[in-house]
């Protein structure tokens, strides 16, 4: 289908890839956060230890975050016609050669061949093989590769252009739909936790997994609805051939016109302190916030309380997250309190809320603690992304943001196994949380090093402001030079 305009619509057909992407962030974010209802299922199915077991959403996490970088720098909109069965095997045979090769070239490939749509639909195809597979559940490590890699797979080839779609219908009001569509996540998990509990019990675990993937595959057809706009990439792609220069008034026009530009991914970001400190945060949190998910419902097992009142714990924590990240979005917008300052707040509550829940011996104090961790979790989503970008500036943000996902899924994939050998050793799920709060402490200490970090920096910034400035003779020279160091900076960007 060719797309007639190249500038966001801002209403219209947005609003139907608004909801599409709502059912997208639902059947693919919401499936993983509330699969711990299947932890103590396929535990004592195979007979396996928990750190064991922990590695099949382990693995989830790894591959999420990892294909998350991969489409977050390679989807974008095109005119070309796509083939899900080929796009499926072209994709996936990509994603494994993805970080042996240049990442620009994959990019571009990608962005002549495929679009948003295509690689939802062949993501909505990976998750319900990665589940119907795992309905086979042959041993742990078949496990692995399906409901671990596969669903993982598909999770990422769906959630990431899913949310970018949005952003490419909508400038105005960019922030609501990216808010109605990522609302998605807490909504269906508010009805997955009891709706999967009962699939268990009527069908058991397995049956549970292949009907969960049949259901997957309404993501094929919110895929469908995903109508694609008009892309720059293309254009550029066709300058870039015929040795158009970038500063070409036609072409800056063209990339005023459309939401999406081609930039060249910026690695040396990791030379950069304040991005290094900040990336260690990642890590520290990633191996902690998938942890509470995951011991929640074994924990609740362990206290002796009834299964239907378990799955309620998990869509009181979807609930709350949902609350969490609106009114921490609200206040964040007032910029009444610095971003990073906001964050070290949040993470340092949760890490309180982790260290208190395994106090609960009850149902009721069990719903309190889960309550109080799922706002605070909700606040660290709405916030954490804004805090990258004060840190990198918006140039670098695009490249940041892949390098923080490829850096954070380190902590996901050691997480849940490392709070599952613990669990092995201590002989109680109470234990997986002390971990997570634990860890959450020290990455808080690392937020609060990249504060004093961008402080000095500030301070400096500003004495030799003061110094040059007064070195100049006349002011108008001083503005003359702050001018002339803009167009330096503006040049080298382009």
């Amino acid at each position: 289908m060719q797309a007639k305009d190249s500038s966001p619509p801002d209403g219209g057909y947005g609003w139907v890839v608004v909801v599409s992407a709502f059912m997208v962030m639902g059947l693919t974010a919401a499936v993983l956060k509330t699969f711990g209802l299947f932890f103590v299922e396929i535990q004592q199915h195979f007979d396996e230890l928990a750190s064991t077991t922990s590695w099949i959403t382990s693995v989830t996490i790894a591959i999420f975050h990892l294909g998350g970088m991969y489409q977050g720098k390679s989807i974008l909109n095109n005119n070309t016609k796509y083939k899900p069965a080929k796009c499926l095997i072209c994709l996936t045979s990509l994603s494994f050669s993805y970080f042996a090769t240049d990442p620009a070239p994959v990019a571009s490939s990608l962005c002549v061949r495929y679009s948003h749509r295509a690689v939802v639909i062949t993501g909505g195809l990976l998750a319900f093989s990665g589940m119907a597979l795992g309905f086979f559940g042959l041993n742990m490590v078949w496990m692995y590769a399906t409901t671990g890699f596969l669903q993982g797979l598909g999770i990422s080839f769906s959630w990431t252009p899913a949310i970018s779609i949005v952003s490419h219908y909508f400038s105005k009001k960019r922030a609501l739909a990216n808010a109605i569509a990522s609302a998605g996540e807490c909504a269906f998990a508010f009805t997955f936790g009891p709706f999967f509990q009962w699939l268990i019990s009527q069908y058991g675990w397995k049956g549970a997994l292949l009907i969960i993937g049949g259901i997957q595959l309404n993501i094929c057809v919110c895929g469908i609805l995903m109508r694609p706009l008009a892309s720059s990439c293309l254009l550029e792609d066709r300058q870039s051939r015929v040795g158009t220069p970038p500063d070409n008034g036609a072409s800056r026009t063209d990339e005023d016109k459309s939401p999406i530009t081609h930039k060249t991914f910026n690695w040396m970001l990791v030379r950069r302190p304040e991005f290094v400190l900040y990336a260690i945060f990642g890590i520290l949190a990633a191996m902690s916030f998938f942890v509470p998910p995951l011991f929640l419902v074994p924990l609740s097992y362990s206290l002796e309380i009834d299964e239907s009142w378990t799955a309620s714990l998990l869509s009181i924590l979807a609930m709350v997250d949902f609350t969490g990240r609106l009114l921490c979005g609200w206040y964040a917008n007032l910029n009444i309190t610095k971003t990073v300052h906001l964050l070290t707040m949040t993470i340092t509550l949760i890490s309180t809320s982790l260290m208190l829940l395994p106090l609960a011996n009850n149902y009721l104090s069990l719903a309190i603690f889960t309550g109080f961790y799922g706002f605070f979790f909700g606040t660290t989503v709405a916030v954490h992304i804004t805090v990258l970008a004060d840190v990198v500036g918006m140039p670098d943000f695009d490249s940041a943001l892949g390098l923080f996902m490829l850096i954070r899924s380190t902590g996901g994939f050691v997480g849940p196994p490392l709070a599952g050998l613990i669990v092995d050793m201590a002989g109680d799920y109470r234990a997986g949380f002390y971990m997570a709060g634990a860890i959450l402490v020290l990455s808080a200490g690392f937020l609060v090093i990249l504060d004093q970090f961008q402080q000095r920096k500030e301070r400096g910034s500003q004495t030799n402001a003061k110094l040059e400035k007064s070195m100049l003779p006349y002011p108008s020279l001083h503005l003359l030079k702050l001018q002339n160091s803009r167009y330096q900076e503006h040049d080298a960007v382009v």
